[in-house]
C-alpha cells in the first residue's frame, strides 16, 4: 500500500493514476473501505483528512471541492474521478477487483448481505457519528455523560437487533459461520467491524452479542483487517 500524509498538500490536486482515498483514522465510513482495499489488495494513497484538528479540516475549502458534503471518505479513482459514500466505493471496488469477493453469488444471498450492511450504515452509525455528536454537545448544551448515554442507547438497539438477525438467519447458506455471511468476510463484515470498534471505545460491553464478538474476534487473525484498523494508520493519535 501506498501512504502518503497530507501534509501542506491541497486536497483538490491531481493525484496521478493511482487510488486516493481520503480518510481519518477513526472514522467508521472510511475503515469499511480500508479493510476492502486491503482484502483486494490494491495499492492506494491515504491522505488523512482530520475531522477536528483545524476545526475539522473536511470543512477547508479545497476538500470541499472533492466532496461538498464535507465527509470521509472520498475515493480518487484511477481516471481522477472522486466517489463518495462508502458502501458506493465499495461495490465499485468489487466490481473492477472481484476476487476475492466481498459479496455471495446468488442475489438473494447478496440482498442478504447488503441488508446487514445497511443495517449498520444506515440504521446504527448516523445516529452516532462524529457530526450528530457535535450537535448534541455544542448546539442542544447536552453533558458528556448525556452524549454518552445517547450513544451506547443507539448502539446496544442497533447490536442486540443485529444479534437476532444473525442467529435466526436460517437459508441454506445464509447462516453466520466464522463472518456474518458463512466463512469468509463480506461486505457486511466490512460495516460491523468498525461498529465494534466504536462500541469498544465508548465501553460498550459485547457480552450480550456473543455473535458480533466471535465475528469480530475472527476478524482481528486476518491480516488484511489488522492492516486497516486505526491504530496502524499513519495519523492514529
Amino acid at each position: 500500500m501506498i501512504r502518503d500524509p497530507l501534509d501542506a498538500q491541497d486536497p483538490g490536486e491531481s493525484r496521478g493514476p493511482a487510488m486516493t482515498l481520503y480518510s481519518y483514522f477513526r472514522s467508521s465510513a472510511a475503515y469499511r473501505v480500508r479493510i476492502a482495499l486491503e482484502l483486494k489488495g490494491l495499492p492506494y494513497a491515504c491522505i488523512p483528512v482530520h475531522l477536528v484538528r483545524d476545526g475539522g479540516q473536511q470543512l477547508a475549502p479545497g476538500y470541499r471541492a472533492l466532496n461538498p458534503e464535507a465527509l470521509v471518505p472520498t475515493f480518487i479513482e484511477p481516471d481522477g474521478g472522486a466517489l463518495t459514500q462508502s458502501l458506493a466505493i465499495v461495490e465499485y471496488l468489487e466490481e473492477i477487483q472481484p476476487e476475492p469477493p466481498l459479496l455471495p453469488r446468488r442475489p438473494v444471498d447478496r440482498a442478504y448481505v447488503r441488508s446487514i450492511a445497511m443495517q449498520i450504515a444506515c440504521d446504527v452509525h448516523p445516529i452516532d457519528n462524529l457530526r450528530v455528536l457535535s450537535y448534541l454537545k455544542k448546539t442542544l448544551g447536552v453533558s458528556d455523560e448525556q452524549k454518552n448515554v445517547w450513544y451506547r442507547h443507539w448502539v446496544d438497539l442497533g447490536f442486540a437487533a443485529l444479534e437476532a438477525h444473525l442467529i435466526q438467519e436460517t437459508r441454506p447458506g445464509g447462516r453466520v459461520g466464522r463472518f456474518c455471511f458463512g466463512d469468509t468476510p463480506t461486505l457486511a463484515d466490512l460495516c460491523l467491524i468498525p461498529q465494534v470498534f466504536n462500541a469498544k471505545r465508548m465501553s460498550i460491553p459485547l457480552d450480550p452479542y456473543p455473535t458480533i464478538e466471535r465475528i469480530a474476534n475472527a476478524a482481528a487473525d486476518i491480516e488484511a483487517f489488522v492492516r486497516a484498523a486505526p491504530g496502524n494508520q499513519i495519523d492514529a493519535e
